[in-house]
């Protein structure tokens, strides 16, 4: 649902601070630490961070996606580990369930993800399925009633949070491919489910990736996430408005180091004068600034374009690929920038340096989004 005028202001601004006041003070706390503190997660889910993309009917803020793309500008102008802190729950860990869930299903968690009483996860990476998604081999058995589900997935973001796992499995053990692969909806108390321990990671301290185990979980069949087979469908669809949302979140870290190197630039002096008096730091800068404003334009018009009915399988992917490429360029340069101060701790700079790198990854490699973009453009014909 497109907000009003007055209405996404109010929100862009509401954001804004909460970024700028509770956040972006923490940031360093959060990385030392490893943990967001429970009171700024509280503060998240009376902001109605955890529903953004949910229904109204089931609490959420229903935000269409070009407004959900404002948001999660803002939310990149800090540490990304606080916007993955709820990012499951708008994104991936909750977009299956709101496309292809029963109303039945739908009444019985969404309300509960919408105000972060629940925490989701998106469980399709495994030890052998990373970019090949359809290659997953976690097994799901049908016994009477229910689904026997035993394999492992891996590098699954919240999971030692989540209580509810979207989990792609095989039904069908003589399909290669896509066509066997279904989807189900598992909550995390069921026998024979286990998280491992949170990874040690390059970046993004305070935001967690784990292993899931699956070893004899019964589901029971009103459980699936819709018909047997149609799970690559489901991770497919889901994966087009996360990585969307995640190439907004690039476009506003890119942004927030645009500012400090600016601010930096005019601070520092050299050789009698500050920095952004130079032309090669003032190339720096205009480089950053045009591919950020570039990336922007991209973004917004491709969720215009979503809001609209359009498909945007190959904007999505061409927006990922270039805001997640585009922000690791304008990191780097602003590690330049900064020189010394660039590569030690005090200035954050490095932090998000390294934060940024996993944009690249998750979510689809930069490699697939060009797959995808190839594959797309042919089909359109040009």
């Amino acid at each position: 649902m497109a907000l009003d005028v007055d209405t996404r202001i109010q929100l862009i601004e509401a954001v804004r601070r909460f970024v700028s006041e509770r956040l972006r003070p923490l940031e360093a706390k959060v990385a030392e630490d490893d943990a967001i503190p429970d009171e700024i997660l509280a503060e998240m889910r009376a902001l109605g961070l955890y529903g953004l993309s949910i229904p109204e009917e089931y609490g959420g803020l229903d935000l269409s996606m070009e407004d959900e793309c404002g948001v999660a500008i803002e939310l990149g102008r800090t540490s990304p580990a606080f916007r993955s802190a709820f990012g499951t729950n708008v994104g991936i860990g909750s977009q299956g369930l709101v496309m292809f869930g029963t109303p039945e299903q739908k009444a019985k968690w969404l309300p509960k993800i919408a105000s972060g009483e629940l925490i989701t996860s998106f469980a399709l990476t495994e030890p052998e399925a990373g970019s090949d998604s359809a290659a997953v081999q976690t097994r799901a058995r049908r016994d009477g009633d229910v689904y026997v589900l035993d394999g492992a997935k891996r590098y699954i973001t919240n999971a030692n949070k989540a209580g509810l796992f979207t989990v792609m499995t095989r039904t069908d053990p003589e399909k290669k491919g896509a066509g066997g692969v279904t989807a189900f909806l598992v909550p995390r108390e069921l026998p024979g489910l286990s998280v491992g321990k949170p990874e040690k990671k390059m970046g993004q301290q305070g935001a967690h990736i784990c292993d899931v185990i699956f070893e004899g979980v019964r589901v029971p069949v009103e459980n699936r996430l819709g018909e047997e087979g149609e799970g690559f469908k489901v991770a497919m669809q889901v994966l087009d408005r996360g990585r969307l949302h995640i190439a907004a979140v690039c476009v506003g870290v890119a942004e927030r180091l645009l500012v400090d190197c600016v601010a930096y630039a005019s601070e520092r002096k050299q050789f009698g004068q500050a920095l952004a008096g130079f032309q090669l730091i003032q190339a720096m800068i205009a480089d950053s600034k045009t591919e950020a404003m570039a990336a922007k334009a991209l973004v917004m018009e491709t969720a215009r374009k979503r809001d609209a009915g359009e498909s945007v399988t190959l904007e999505a992917a061409a927006s990922k690929l270039f805001a997640s490429e585009m922000v690791g360029r304008v990191a780097d340069r602003a590690v330049q920038i900064f020189g010394g101060a660039g590569y030690v701790a005090d200035y954050g700079i490095e932090r998000l340096y390294r934060d940024v790198r996993i944009f690249r990854i998750y979510e689809g490699t930069s490699q697939i989004q060009q797959l995808v973009v190839a594959r797309e453009t042919i089909k359109r014909g040009g």
